[in-house]
């Protein structure tokens, strides 16, 4: 049944959690796994490190054999071997004696610290030291950072450059991770044309499909894009393949609410519309529906309003499809403009915000896709306000907090 009167965001928004889709698992080479979710817990195969380790270019030593050396006041040493990283010397240290080693080096048996090359003189095999070291000065011991069978990092993390780098310490080169939603992007208008230096009359540049791309990815989503013209049957047909083909299904243009545009129509033949209209501005027309076990989110042809309701729902639907628990950082400021609004509509207000507070906003026109280069972040003017002045206190999102990379 096509639907086409407006329901709170609350309501909206709980019908698209109870179609919420996740994507399955699959395993990827280590080097992929940035910023891509973990599908299971990492329990570390090693001990990281795996060895007393030298913190410092010098000589192991016993560390009682140093004590009292100053510059006034040194001590003589005799060195018996000499190793770099990546090697590992035989012989066992005993009193009066030291071994030459370098950082990342095995700390020799018998060794109880690790003296700084700068504090000490060297001829052939004789050592003269300048300073002293405590009991495990300068060495990093066996299992400091991560020891065998910890859980280094939980499932339904975000793997960042340092996640990666524990896991690898761990002895993993491959990992378990959810899929990324593969995307499908539909754009409809036989109006619209690729960027060029002129158009003719009539034809708009198709802006959409850039600005919905990045944010698509900017969600950690894969995407392919296809544009339709508005045709009911070709736009259904495209419509059923691709939702065999797809985790989701997006599409800009057709979704007006003032007459039976092409897209909302189609999905309503072949499939449920769960809603076609919500009480926000800008982007009152969006839909959302399923087609073949599919969902289907219909946006707006109007640049901005496109971009707030991806912003609005499609966001947190993506986080969630890869096991991500996103919320949108709301952070409180106050408003330096006096805006009007309706009640029992949410607007999402574009604004330019700094030190917490709205120097000014722009709040017009859904198809002025400049607003939102002026614009930083969006001020929320609740469904039970009528409008806010000047000084009030208001809610904030930044356009950075939107971002995968968080």
């Amino acid at each position: 049944m096509l639907l086409s009167k407006f329901i709170p965001l609350k309501e909206a928004r709980e019908i698209v959690n109870n179609h919420q889709k996740v994507t399955k698992k699959e395993v990827i080479n280590l080097h992929d796994g940035y910023l891509r979710v973990l599908a299971e817990e990492i329990k570390s195969l090693h001990n990281s490190p795996p060895f007393d380790k030298s913190a410092m270019d010098g000589y192991a030593v016993i560390a009682e054999d140093t004590f009292g050396a100053s510059n006034s006041n040194t001590i003589n040493l005799k060195i018996i071997d000499r190793i770099g990283a990546g090697e590992y010397s035989t012989k066992k240290i005993a009193k009066g004696e030291a071994i030459k080693v370098a950082t990342g080096s095995p700390v020799p048996d018998g060794a109880t610290g690790v003296l700084m090359e700068e504090y000490t003189l060297s001829d052939g095999d004789d050592l003269e030291i300048h300073s002293q070291v405590t009991p495990m000065e300068n060495i990093a011991p066996l299992g400091e950072d991560i020891q065998i069978g910890d859980i280094i990092v939980r499932d339904k993390t975000v793997l960042r450059p340092q996640e990666l780098g524990l896991i690898a310490s761990a002895g993993f080169y491959e990992i378990s991770v959810y899929k990324k939603p593969k995307i499908k992007l539909i754009i409809t208008g036989n109006e619209l044309v690729d960027p060029a230096p002129t158009i003719d009359k009539a034809q708009i540049i198709n802006s959409n499909q850039y600005t919905i791309t990045s944010m698509i990815k900017s969600a950690g989503a894969d995407i392919e894009i296809t544009h339709a013209r508005d045709d009911f049957e070709d736009v259904k047909d495209l419509l059923l393949k691709e939702s065999n083909n797809y985790d989701l299904l997006i599409t800009t243009g057709g979704t007006a609410i003032s007459k039976g545009d092409v897209v909302v129509d189609a999905v309503d033949a072949i499939g449920e519309v769960m809603f076609h209209g919500v009480a926000i501005r800008p982007g009152k027309p969006i839909g959302f529906g399923m087609i073949n076990e599919t969902p289907i989110f219909m946006l707006s042809g109007y640049p901005v309003a496109a971009m707030a309701q991806f912003d609005i729902f499609l966001r947190h639907y993506l986080f969630k499809m890869q096991n991500i628990d996103f919320s949108y950082k709301i952070i409180k400021g106050t408003s330096g403009v006096k805006i009007p609004s309706n009640l029992g509509r949410t607007d999402y207000v574009r604004a330019f915000t700094s030190d917490n507070t709205v120097k000014h906003a722009l709040n017009k026109g859904s198809g002025i896709i400049r607003s939102m280069v002026e614009a930083n972040s969006y001020l929320i003017i609740d469904e039970n306000q009528e409008g806010i002045y000047k000084g009030d206190e208001v809610d904030i999102i930044f356009f950075d907090s939107l971002n995968f990379n968080f």
